[in-house]
């Protein structure tokens, strides 16, 4: 659908209507709340809606959903905003932006490891929730992401070459439909929404909440091992040799970072370049010792691979925890030979590149669930991905293209497939989904014909 056809559905006075159908639930540009409600976390991004809808419950995202299709509005849910790069790839000037971000909440079965979490609740409160149960989740490197944006796309763990991509956690998802309608989609009610939600997430409606599966870990054992970025090449050479025999038990991710000189950083991070290895290893003690020798052989600078307990593990990454202006890009691979080695660390010292990570997949993320949905597996070895800071947004495009070549470095090995949660825009999704494509497509036009829903990642109708 192009920006033309929407804006031939709005109605005349289609902001009046919003406002009568939804009070104080709406802002309109002009409202004093209405900046810092379409603000997302990737601060990057000038998102301009028509309106910013604030749900508080399911009940309100119904109201929210049948008055924006009433005036010829689209919909556009958004929990944190991390993704909003991948919606910039849509026109959202006639569209209702709604801002889950009030609607947080977990509840916890513990007998049963499950846990229901609400549309716009952020992996922190999760974690927070199930640490005194013993239990963990599947979250990925940032506790401030939100639980349904990153899962409905995949969700890369460190947990995840022993149990998988974290989407194939999910038990159940309540949802608003294009039509208004409230929809709770599992594997036994509306089986056909449940699979396509899972790789589909908000281009099938704005999700309310969800059901998960936890991890009985209480603890793990996991950090971190960092050294001058001088050692970059032999670290990484060391690190890719050594994830080929690694056991699926080990999850871990090879980062270049470059920091400017900064005083919140810490001494061992401000103005400098270092080349880290992170990640989690779910063995005993003295196993997950044994398998690190190769690596500490190396002498990091400093070590924190240790047992801790499992709701540690989210700040081993040190992901940045506030609004951050960031453009990313990703990509995956199939094998990391010497040579794509060398193109991955010349490529993570170009100026621009505040970044440059390479994710150790495989295992059970490339095998899948069975049942699983529209996403369940992911191919390729590991995942490598480029992060730059966008110190102002005319230098959004330069950014892009640094980081870019992070990715392009290691085109010769690229697999053929793609991890929804490190895309930005101008990316095409099709090898996300790969052979799901075709049934995404034919879902989308069944549940969405007139392509109410705008998505970060969006599924092309057939109309």
């Amino acid at each position: 659908m192009t920006a033309q056809d929407v804006s031939d559905r709005v109605v005349d006075g289609a902001a009046d209507l919003l406002r009568e159908a939804l009070g104080d639930r709406v802002a309109l540009p002009g409202d004093a709340d209405f900046d810092r409600l379409r603000m997302p976390w990737n601060v990057a991004i000038d998102q301009r809606p028509f309106a910013v809808a604030y749900p508080q419950s399911a009940e309100d995202v119904v109201d929210i959903v049948r008055a924006a299709v009433k005036c010829g509005l689209r919909v556009a849910p958004q929990s944190t905003g991390h993704g909003a790069a991948a919606l910039a790839d849509t026109d959202i000037a006639n569209a209702v932006l709604v801002n889950l971000s009030a609607m947080r909440g977990v509840s916890v079965d513990p007998d049963v490891r499950t846990a229901r979490v609400l549309g716009g609740t952020q992996w922190n409160d999760v974690i927070d929730a199930i640490a005194p149960y013993g239990l963990a989740a599947m979250h990925g490197s940032s506790g401030d992401v939100s639980v349904a944006g990153y899962i409905l796309a995949g969700g890369l763990s460190f947990y995840g070459r022993t149990h998988g991509l974290a989407i194939t956690t999910v038990r159940a998802v309540q949802l608003v439909t294009a039509d208004g309608s409230l929809v709770r989609a599992s594997a036994e009610e509306h089986p056909d929404m449940f699979w396509a939600v899972r790789g589909g997430g908000g281009a099938f409606g704005v999700v309310v909440s969800l059901e998960i599966d936890l991890l009985p870990y209480g603890d793990v054992f996991a950090g971190m091992l960092l050294w001058d970025a001088v050692h970059a090449p032999a670290v990484s050479r060391a690190w890719a040799a050594w994830t080929q025999d690694a056991p699926e038990s080990a999850t871990t991710s090879l980062r270049v970072m470059n920091f400017p000189p900064m005083p919140d950083l810490p001494p061992f991070l401000s103005g400098r370049s270092v080349v880290v290895i992170d990640g989690a290893i779910l063995e005993s003690d003295d196993v997950a010792a044994e398998l690190l020798v190769p690596l500490r052989a190396l002498e990091p600078e400093m070590d924190t691979f240790a047992r801790m307990p499992s709701a540690a593990l989210v700040a081993v990454h040190m992901d940045p925890p506030d609004p951050t202006p960031v453009a990313t890009i990703g990509g995956m691979v199939a094998e990391l030979p010497a040579e794509a080695v060398d193109a991955f660390v010349a490529a993570g010292s170009a100026p621009g590149v505040f970044i440059a990570e390479l994710r150790h997949c495989g295992g059970a993320i490339a095998r899948g669930a069975a049942g699983g949905g529209a996403i369940s597996a992911l191919g390729g070895e590991y995942c490598v991905v480029g992060i730059g800071v966008v110190p102002a947004l005319e230098m959004a495009a330069p950014v892009a293209r640094a980081v870019r070549g992070v990715v392009d470095a290691l085109r010769p090995w690229h697999a053929d497939s793609l991890a929804l949660t490190f895309v930005d825009g101008g990316v095409d999704r099709a090898p996300a989904w790969g052979r799901s494509r075709g049934r995404l497509i034919d879902l989308k036009y069944r549940f969405d014909s007139d392509d109410v829903f705008a998505s970060g990642h969006p599924v092309e109708t057939l109309g």
